[in-house]
Parts: C-alpha cells; sequence; structure tokens
C-alpha cells in the first residue's frame, strides 16, 4: 500500500493520484469551464482537479465513496464552493444536479470499474454539456476504435451511439502516486443531438438496440447468423444489407441502429 500526503491509496477504490502539474493542467484547460456551469467531478481523492476547478467555477459537486478522502475535503474546502456527495458514483442520479446551466461530468475514474460507469452514465447524455474523463489507454482506446479494429467492441458502439468521442492525449504512469502499471489517456465526450440526425441514424427503442449489440459481442469471433438467430434468419440480416457472416467488430454503429430498429418494427418472431 502506498502512502500519498498522509493517505493510504486503497486498491479496492482503484486509487492512483494524479500529481504532474503539467498534465493537471491540460486537463482543466480541455475541460474549459465557466463560471456558471454546473461541473460534477467524479473521484475528487485527494484534490488534484478540485483546486483548479474551483478557480473557473462558482460551486463544484463531487462524488466520493472513500469517507478518509471526504474527511479531508471538508478540511480543505468550505461547504458552499464544494458540495460532497459521499456514496457509490455507479449509483448516483446525475440527472438530479441539472439545473439551468451546462452540465459537465469530469474525473480520473477508478479503473477497476470504468467500464460499469460509462454504461451508467450513458442514460444522462441527453443531460449534459459533454464529459472528460482520465481512463486507462486501453479502455480509451476501445471507447473510441473504429469498426473492423481489434479493440472496437460492444463499448465502442454504446457509446458512439450516444457521443462524438476523441481521445485527447496519453498521461504516463509516473504522473501519478502511486504509478499504475499502464498508461492513462484523457477522452472528450459529448452527446450526439438526436434532434440535428436523420431518423434512421436513432434507435426507436434503447432497450432492444442494446440487447442487438449485446448479443452481437457475446462471443465476438462467432457470425451474426450465429450470434443474432434469436432475432432474425441470415435472409433477414441480409435485407438490412449486412453479410450474415460478417462479425460483430465488422458493422458500423449505423448498422446496429438499422438492426435494433428492424427488429422493433417487426416484432417478436
Amino acid at each position: 500500500m502506498s502512502r500519498v500526503d498522509g493517505h493510504d491509496a486503497r486498491r479496492r477504490f482503484g486509487q492512483n493520484f494524479l500529481v504532474s502539474d503539467g498534465v493537471i493542467r491540460k486537463i482543466i484547460d480541455a475541460i474549459a469551464a465557466r463560471a456558471d456551469d454546473t461541473v460534477v467531478e467524479i473521484g475528487p481523492g485527494l484534490g488534484a482537479l478540485t483546486a483548479p476547478l474551483l478557480e473557473r467555477v462558482a460551486q463544484l459537486h463531487v462524488v466520493e465513496i472513500d469517507r478518509d478522502l471526504i474527511a479531508r475535503l471538508r478540511q480543505r474546502f468550505p461547504p458552499e464552493r464544494l458540495r460532497i456527495h459521499e456514496g457509490d458514483a455507479l449509483e448516483f442520479d446525475f440527472a438530479a444536479l441539472k439545473g439551468e446551466g451546462r452540465l459537465k461530468i469530469v474525473g480520473n475514474l477508478p479503473y477497476n470499474i470504468s467500464s460499469p460507469l460509462l454504461f451508467h452514465l450513458v442514460r444522462y447524455a441527453a443531460l449534459v454539456c459533454d464529459m472528460h474523463f482520465m481512463l486507462q489507454k486501453e479502455v480509451v482506446d476501445r471507447m473510441v476504435a473504429v469498426p473492423g479494429s481489434k479493440d472496437f467492441g460492444r463499448l465502442s458502439v454504446m457509446l458512439q451511439y450516444r457521443f462524438h468521442m476523441e481521445r485527447l492525449f496519453v498521461v504516463p504512469p509516473g504522473s501519478f502516486n502511486p504509478p499504475p502499471k499502464v498508461d492513462s489517456a484523457i477522452v472528450r465526450m459529448i452527446p450526439i443531438d438526436f434532434a440535428k440526425v436523420g431518423a434512421g441514424d436513432t434507435a426507436s427503442d434503447d432497450s432492444l438496440f442494446a440487447k442487438v449489440v449485446a448479443n452481437a459481442f457475446s462471443q465476438r469471433r462467432k457470425m451474426l447468423r450465429n450470434t443474432l438467430r434469436e432475432f432474425f434468419t441470415e435472409d433477414e440480416i441480409a435485407a438490412q444489407g449486412i453479410a450474415p457472416t460478417a462479425r460483430a467488430e465488422d458493422l458500423a454503429v449505423a448498422d446496429y441502429v438499422r438492426l435494433a430498429n428492424r427488429l422493433a418494427e417487426r416484432g417478436p418472431r
């Protein structure tokens, strides 16, 4: 266990504390918060991003599960400036903080819960201005991957359906204490405005869309005619302009939308 500024970094919470001033400045500049924004920081830790964010916003919200860190934050920052929400970010209702201004969600996300946390955050896409996160580089590579690549998977499809994704820059292990064993990266997620896209690019039933994607990637080395046979015959897949012999990673997000909408139109077999 590593001790950082008098705090024992806890592995069960995935704690690696950012200590590089240069990286911190780049992240704060990327977030580009305004004074009237509602900014929510997930996992503030020892306050590496918290303090410079408070220089830009009137009030900052943070979600933290570690009670020792919460006590330190309360000693360091006045409650009228820093609103602390104690609990698990996986269960937090971010919609409750949406006001009249822009809602921005940021954070150095715990790597041990990054994927389920991202899936949880998808449900708030319609409410936020943008999200900026630091994650394991391998996860960010999956988030921004293109169809046909080895990194393209369920996470890629589900996030790219709701967000414009951009990997901003890589953060080396030495930027943290204790240093993780892998590189990290900063990702920017800007929600897609479905009011400005064609009806054919929007899933008519989000739950069906998620189910089709999950089934397609459940056995990613198998062909779609096998992984989606619960929903479609080979002819039905081909009728959507998709080869039944293709594999899940070969399809673009729009292909999954088309399949899900066909399933919604046809109903269960």
